[in-house]
């Protein structure tokens, strides 16, 4: 299986559905898998149409994390893998695969089921929002095999849980499932449809002028933890780039007229 075929994204009008497609493995991350994941988030970054996106697993899972055989190889040669260099903006290959989403210019839902453990918890944290089924399982598994969360879950983390939780879940490896998960904060929602609630929210969302949910998303991320002053004069310059705009009038007109609104690209 190439590296074309380990993600499938498809277009249902402004909003776009990526689909982790290695069934077979539970969606576990090899190179190919990463690089389809990366040449998927490229892809998104310049959909002016697309609205929001959808994440998800095929099969039974998720992502059950790195791929045994790609782990196995990394032990044979670990110098092998360059780890610093950084090839994407601020980030390597396997960061840019979590962090990339919060990077799109458009929120990004994932629908969760069966395990997210490893990298594959870390990719679901990218999201804006995440959909959980009640028996789904989560680790930062790392631990158990004497390694670190190197794929962004530093940078993301911390906006979700309390510091002594993610102690405790990075030193222990430890499963937890889907009530504990939205209890501490890295889930948004639990559901027994995920994938049905992520397209309602996916759908929701397209309903809104693209130029203020683009604006909206980069003001939260650019001002989670600023400083009061930047944060305000953030909001201000956010609200100046969308207000008078073509959309931001068409979203008042379609309101008094009670229609649906029309939104230009």
């Amino acid at each position: 299986m190439s590296k074309i075929d380990r993600v499938s994204l498809t277009h249902n009008g402004p909003v776009a559905h990526v689909i982790l497609n290695r069934a077979n493995k539970r969606n576990a991350l090899d190179q190919a898998m990463l690089e389809a994941i990366s040449d998927t988030i490229n892809q998104l970054s310049t959909a002016r149409e697309t609205r929001a996106v959808i994440l998800s697993g095929d099969g039974e899972a998720f992502c059950a994390g790195l791929d045994f055989m790609s782990f196995a190889a990394m032990l044979q040669n670990p110098d092998s893998l360059d780890f610093i260099t950084r090839s994407h903006g601020d980030a390597n290959l396997f960061q840019h695969v979590s962090t990339g989403w919060r990077d799109l210019p458009m929120p990004v839902i994932t629908a969760l089921h069966g395990v997210a453990f490893g990298g594959g918890f870390q990719i679901m944290l990218g999201a804006d929002i995440r959909v959980a089924a009640p028996d789904t399982k989560f680790s930062i598994m790392e631990a158990k095999w004497g390694l670190v969360p190197d794929m962004g879950g530093m940078t993301l983390m911390p906006a979700l849980a309390r510091q002594d939780v993610v102690r405790r879940l990075t030193y222990t490896a430890e499963v937890f499932d889907a009530a504990q998960a939205l209890d501490w904060g890295f889930v948004s929602e639990v559901s027994d449809a995920p994938l049905v609630r992520a397209l309602e929210l996916a759908n929701q969302i397209a309903e809104r002028s693209p130029d203020g949910t683009r604006a909206a998303k980069r003001l939260i991320t650019d001002t989670w933890g600023a400083s009061r002053a930047d944060t305000l004069m953030a909001e201000s310059i956010a609200q100046k780039s969308v207000l008078g705009g073509e959309n931001q009038m068409e979203a008042v007109l379609a309101n008094f007229e009670n229609r649906s609104p029309k939104f230009k690209v």
